[in-house]
């Protein structure tokens, strides 16, 4: 009756056995990462130290390597994070991509991809929380030309889903011109999440080439893909894809596809669009209203001025009524008197719900020479959200004779104004030839 008793007694000490080794190694695997974490109390200095841990057998041990080195974010951080690229370990490549964008666009880690992951078992799972994601380093930046041939590896390359939308995303961030045909190679791949992000990442880029190559994607099924292929395309005024846009606006049931398709259109200044664009401005869907308003708004035909005239006066959506007064501007009604459009674009900076409406209008009517000429004349005497709106939309739209206008507003004696005019005028200059 004894032996069955010490067999069992005897089994358990074996399997005790087994298991106090890997006790051990998990053990030392979290001491390796504690000191890892320790070393970065000396600062910058110790990236040079932590770099070995990046080929560590332990992948908890290299992305906390790769966290830690993120975090103390100089220069020298530049080169462990790209070799941290080439790991076999997914949370530790998305890591080390977040934590090279965050080198460029400060705060970046906080928001990205790396910031949300989990492991199920072996695999990683993330969330990306801002699908919009709008976020682009300043133009001035300059990026190291090696971080674009590595993106462009995991997006093309990495047999996890989520390493390859990250990457995309980060390219799209850095304005990775020599990613563009790795993401437009994405755009075939069947998984929503990646094509998502490469759309976004060319509409950040903007290169041309872009558009006529997005739009097999007018008809894809998942909505938030046609409807991004189109604003990507209308961005980048890809005229060739007009017919294609003008079918997505006739068959699509859905409504956000058909607000994509007429607002792309708008873009494009199409003549040929000019039936639905008069026809949308009557629409009950204010959103198909503002895309029409806007559409004639780029045609710039005098004989829409009575119908853009009558909307300015009876429209009661903030949307429409913006892109109307957008489309009186653009007719030539550039008169700053009370009562006028371009006025009621001025005064709407003002507004926390809609100054980034009307920025982005006047952003494009200050292409104009008469329109720019007006707004730098009275830049100076605006209130506070005048004077910041008005510096960004000459810092987008100005030439060397708005110079002189930012200048001034960066030594306005609010810090406000004076911090956003000398970021604007850091954009002119960069712009300029």
């Amino acid at each position: 009756m004894l032996l069955p008793n010490r067999i069992r007694l005897m089994g358990a000490i074996v399997l005790l056995s087994t298991c106090v080794p890997a006790v051990g190694q998990d053990a030392e695997t979290k001491q390796r990462a504690k000191a890892v974490r320790e070393m970065a109390k000396e600062g910058a200095p110790a990236i040079a130290k932590i770099a070995p841990y990046l080929d560590d057998a332990e992948p908890l041990v290299r992305a906390d390597a790769v966290r830690t080195i993120t975090e103390l974010g100089t220069a020298r951080s530049i080169d462990p994070l790209l070799k941290a690229l080439a790991d076999t370990d997914a949370e530790v490549v998305v890591r080390a991509t977040d934590g090279l964008v965050n080198f460029y666009l400060p705060g970046y880690v906080k928001t990205g991809l790396a910031g949300r992951l989990s492991r199920v078992g072996d695999a990683v799972r993330g969330k990306f929380v801002d699908e919009a994601n709008d976020q682009v380093i300043e133009p001035w930046i300059e990026v190291r030309p090696e971080l674009a041939p590595a993106l462009n590896k995991l997006i093309t390359g990495s047999a996890v889903v989520e390493v390859r939308a990250n990457a995309a995303r980060a390219a799209g961030v850095l304005r990775a011109k020599g990613s563009v045909d790795e993401l437009l190679g994405a755009l075939r791949s069947k998984d929503s999440r990646l094509m998502f992000e490469s759309l976004v990442a060319l509409e950040k880029i903007r290169d041309p080439r872009s558009g006529p190559r997005v739009a097999f994607l007018f008809r894809d099924p998942e909505e938030r893909v046609s409807t991004k292929a189109l604003e990507v395309a209308g961005l980048l005024k890809s005229a060739e894809t007009a017919g294609d846009m003008q079918t997505a606006y006739a068959r699509s049931s859905s409504i956000k596809v058909k607000r994509a398709a007429l607002s792309a259109l708008a873009l494009l200044g199409d003549k040929q669009a000019r039936p639905q664009f008069t026809a949308a401005m009557s629409d009950k869907d204010d959103g198909l209203r503002t895309a029409a308003a806007e559409g004639l708004a780029r045609l710039r035909d005098p004989a829409d001025a009575p119908q853009l005239d009558q909307c300015l006066n009876d429209e009661k959506k903030m949307p429409p009524r913006l892109a109307c007064a957008f489309g009186l501007v653009q007719g030539g009604r550039i008169d700053l008197g009370e009562a006028s459009a371009l006025r009621y674009l001025l005064n709407t900076l003002n507004s926390k719900a809609w100054k980034g409406v009307a920025e982005g209008y006047l952003v494009e009517a200050a292409r104009t020479k008469s329109v720019r000429t007006g707004l730098e004349g009275i830049a100076l005497g605006g209130t506070k959200d005048e004077k910041i709106g008005l510096g960004r939309v000459l810092a987008a739209s100005g030439d060397t004779d708005s110079q002189r206008i930012v200048e001034q507003l960066s030594r306005d004696p609010d810090a406000d104004v004076m911090r956003e005019s000398v970021r604007a005028l850091r954009i002119l200059r960069a712009r300029l030839p």
